[in-house]
């Protein structure tokens, strides 16, 4: 058999936009480290959101800010964006969302009524209230923003960084979906969707935290597919080994392209071995496509295979992403 040659596959992912822009990322969390002093959040390592113990339970707090070009060229798709990304970041750690805030610059009215409008339908489909926010709406803006903010709640927690040498690596995307916005390579899977039906899909994560089959997950970025997976064993302090031939895609999508898609519904699960089952049975019964596609390595590389050939992806040796990178328990 001759082998497969990964290095498209390898230089893309490295390159891609969507996984280059976090590389600013170490400077920030260097600098503001020494705030984490007050008060009584849990330590974060690359979290898709901040950890406050509340009574018997946890408050979840995230933010999220839309690409300029979305914004500009899709103003309607950014608003639904807006409430869809840090919904998402809730459920990836086993919680459900309470609210949102937001932040709007815009000093065009037609383009401030779509982003509005686009808010207004992300937060019906998915149940979430729009609880109050800041508007810049100064005629003269060059540049519009939009950035929204969201808090929940998680009885159990998934944490991007609690993944374990031997874990399973479970990719969960849902494939009844089409190809999304223009501006980021995405795929929708929420449209055409009842709330209900993305409530019932959504609340699987919370359901495996809370029955402690896993403890460790996280939300297709976009980075991409591997790029989100490649971050989360950096701030594990682990490697991985993914098989690039297991991972559920649509077929009318190129590989190349499926790993850079923003997935409306997409994460990322480290699962112990004898928990596996249970779970890809719970991602079923949801209709939800759902695969082993590779496990947690104690090294510190991220390797594909394909057929009969390996690529090192990124080495933590030398290579840096977010920088972040857990060094051993302390919870």
């Amino acid at each position: 058999m001759n082998d497969i040659n990964l290095d498209p596959i390898v230089e893309a992912v490295r390159n891609y936009v969507g996984l280059v822009r976090k590389h600013p990322i170490k400077k920030v969390v260097e600098k503001l480290k020494s705030t984490c002093t007050y008060g009584e959040a849990l330590p974060n390592f690359g979290d898709d959101a901040a950890v406050i113990p509340f009574k018997d339970e946890y408050l979840l707090l995230a933010a999220d800010g839309m690409m300029t070009a979305l914004i500009i060229n899709e103003p309607y798709a950014a608003g639904k964006a807006s409430v869809m990304v840090t919904v998402n970041d809730i459920y990836s750690m086993g919680g459900r969302p309470i609210g949102m805030v937001n932040v709007l610059a815009s000093g065009d009215e037609t383009q401030r009524s779509l982003i509005v409008a686009g808010i207004e339908k992300g937060c019906h489909k998915l149940r979430v209230p729009m609880l109050g926010g800041h508007l810049h709406p100064d005629p003269d803006m060059k540049t519009p923003s939009l950035s929204v903010a969201i808090l929940g709640k998680a009885k159990k927690l998934l944490r991007s960084h609690l993944a374990e040498n031997g874990d399973d690596l479970i990719l969960a995307v849902d494939l009844t979906g089409r190809p999304g916005c223009h501006s980021v390579v995405s795929w929708d899977a929420n449209s055409g969707k009842t709330p209900e039906q993305l409530l019932y899909r959504l609340d699987i994560l919370p359901l495996i935290a809370e029955q402690n089959l896993s403890c460790a997950a996280k939300d297709i970025s976009n980075a991409g597919i591997l790029g989100t997976i490649s971050i989360f064993m950096e701030n594990s302090g682990k490697g991985g080994h993914i098989r690039l031939d297991d991972i559920p895609r649509p077929a009318s999508i190129g590989l190349k392209d499926w790993l850079h898609c923003f997935q409306s519904f997409g994460f990322i699960l480290a699962v112990k071995p004898e928990n596996s089952k249970k779970v890809l049975e719970l991602f079923a019964s949801r209709n939800i496509d759902a695969n082993i596609i590779g496990n947690v390595t104690q090294n510190d590389q991220v390797v594909l295979e394909q057929g009969q050939t390996c690529r090192v992806l990124f080495d933590f040796k030398t290579d840096e992403i977010t920088g972040i990178r857990y060094k051993g328990r302390i919870e």
